[in-house]
């Protein structure tokens, strides 16, 4: 956009030096300063407008008023009186730029075509990728500023996407008009620190980021409202959001919080290693560990795959997606098309099913990639497993999308370029699955009533479309919506979006491998420990089913299970 602006700026600049009787259009200028301004985040007022205007006061003045007239500026009251303004450009004027930019691009390939464009640009500039979808236009301001003492205070998760969010951030100051402190804490912390605040007197933080498995717990615990009790939901569009992470945001069927980056974990491959060893994607466990067995090269350097086996969270994360890709949950969820039944956790109706003979086929499994890991795999976590990805001493890996930007932005990357998408493969009988992970943002119970409506607002423009597409094109590689997976220009920052998309509309995108129950924190972390003693052989895989059922069962006791 802003190269866009820049070009027009030069080019209505040499046509006015070219010949004295071309004369500068006041329209055209105060647009392109205003859209500037918007875009770089920085105030504009009505003195700046027609400063850049290029035509005397009194006549930049008439065509300010004009094209606030005709909608195309859009005041906000910069004080209580109402007496200043600042100036925006309105939706109207910021589709229509978007329009433009995107004819003009494509008029001046056609008629400075040059040698070495591509069929695919060539297909995108006359319009072949504009037929799929809309585009989304840029951010537009609030009417009003939001009136919240000392700004919006959010907490969120230390990962890429929040790290944009936080890259943006007078932008996002611009848009809501007050300001925005942010703390990132790392998982862990962030969970402590969501508990502790619900604690207090009254909430620190107007928004929290939640992981998609706190749900429960935190609805169930009071650490956050029923959105509904605070705003109208149909403001949020909910049908455009992918399914499972709009329908993991809710307990006992109320939603308790907006889905922030929806990033389900998938196996990425290397493309070029894959065709030079003659290989398909793998579509099966069986395909994948005969992929894994031919690409591991440990002499070279080389190995199979990677995926998250450290001792508790990262390996308990990993036997519940895992027991999935053979078609079991972690609870006796009941059977529906397309999955699993989530809709009546909170009726507490459920147990483990670890000790189970498909749990033994997923263990037997994870002793099976052990052979073709590296040799430091039994401490590998998030990020571990996805930097040797990057790095080219890993053929495949089990990673969440909001990882890709490691080697999706990195040019030296030997995966840059070169890698595939793929859902889970599956066990034998079951079907692929990409298990849904990633954040929704809420609103803490306890924060006070005068704070909520600004909290609401502020809640709406951070999971915006507008705002998604924001953090896809300064880096991120996680998106909640089907809206923005569609975007041509989206679309063309990353193939990521295309084949989530495809398995959101295959159902393949799911979230009932990590049920959002109460328990699961402590479920995951028993998986973790039991299976991490099998993987280092102190335990055999029946006797590891075993430990990890009982001591889930006694989690589940109290709730009147035996």
């Amino acid at each position: 956009m802003l190269q866009m602006i820049s070009y027009l700026e030069d080019f209505g600049s040499e046509l006015e030096d070219s010949l004295d009787l071309f004369a500068p259009n006041p329209y055209l200028r105060m647009a392109l300063h205003l859209l500037r301004g918007h875009f770089e985040a920085k105030t504009v007022t009505q003195t700046s407008l027609i400063g850049a205007s290029g035509v005397p006061y009194a006549t930049a003045n008439r065509r300010l008023k004009e094209m606030v007239e005709a909608g195309l500026i859009d005041q906000r009251p910069r004080t209580k009186s109402g007496k200043s303004f600042s100036l925006h450009p309105s939706d109207e004027l910021l589709q229509n730029w978007v329009q433009l930019a995107g004819r003009l691009r494509r008029l001046t390939t056609a008629r400075f075509e040059t040698v070495g464009t591509t069929t695919e640009t060539k297909d995108y500039y006359f319009g072949g990728s504009y037929l799929s979808a809309q585009t989304i236009p840029p951010l537009q301001v609030l009417p009003e500023q939001l009136k919240v003492p000392g700004g919006i205070r959010a907490l969120v998760h230390g990962d890429p996407t929040f790290m944009v969010m936080d890259t943006l951030k007078k932008q996002f100051e611009q848009t809501i008009g007050t300001q925005i402190h942010q703390r990132a804490f790392s998982i862990d912390r962030l969970r402590e620190e969501a508990v502790k605040n619900a604690e207090r007197p009254t909430s620190r933080y107007d928004i929290i980021a939640i992981d998609l498995p706190w749900v429960g717990g935190f609805a169930e615990s009071g650490v956050l409202m029923p959105l509904d009790e605070a705003m109208d939901i149909a403001r949020l569009d909910p049908a455009d959001f992918h399914t499972a992470g709009w329908k993991a945001a809710h307990w006992g069927g109320r939603p308790y919080g907006v889905p922030a980056q929806t990033t389900p974990e998938l196996l990425f491959y290397r493309r070029d290693l894959f065709a030079e060893a003659g290989l398909e994607p793998p579509a099966t466990t069986d395909q994948l560990l005969d992929a894994a067995k031919a690409l591991h090269a440990p002499q070279r350097g080389r190995y199979g795959i990677a995926w998250n086996a450290a001792r508790g969270t990262a390996l308990g994360h990993t036997v519940l997606m895992t027991m999935a890709d053979f078609g079991q949950p972690i609870l006796n969820l009941p059977e529906v098309a397309g999955g699993f039944d989530t809709d009546h956790l909170a009726d507490h109706d459920y147990r483990p099913t670890i000790d189970t003979e498909t749990g033994l086929r997923a263990a037997e499994f994870l002793l099976d990639l052990l052979k073709y890991s590296p040799p430091d795999i039994l401490s590998m976590s998030w990020y571990e497993r996805v930097r040797p990805y990057a790095a080219g001493s890993i053929a495949m890996a089990y990673g969440y999308t909001l990882l890709a930007p490691y080697f999706e932005l990195d040019p030296s990357s030997p995966a840059h370029g070169q890698t595939g998408y793929l859902p889970h493969p599956a066990g034998p009988g079951a079907s692929p699955v990409a298990p849904v992970g990633g954040y929704a943002m809420g609103i803490p119970a306890n924060l006070p009533p005068e704070r909520v409506p600004a909290a609401v607002e502020a809640l709406l423009v951070f999971t915006s479309p507008q705002a998604q597409k924001m953090y896809i094109e300064n880096g991120s590689r996680t998106n909640s919506r089907y809206s923005v997976a569609a975007d041509p220009e989206v679309r063309r920052i990353s193939p990521i979006f295309e084949a989530v998309d495809g398995m959101s509309w295959r159902d393949e995108l799911q979230f009932w491998p990590r049920p959002p129950v109460p328990e699961i924190c402590d479920i995951i972390q028993i998986c973790g420990e039991e299976f991490h003693d099998m993987l280092r052989g102190i335990v055999t895989p029946r006797e590891a089913l075993r430990r990890a059922q009982d001591r889930a069962d006694a989690l589940i006791e109290p709730n009147g299970f035996t």
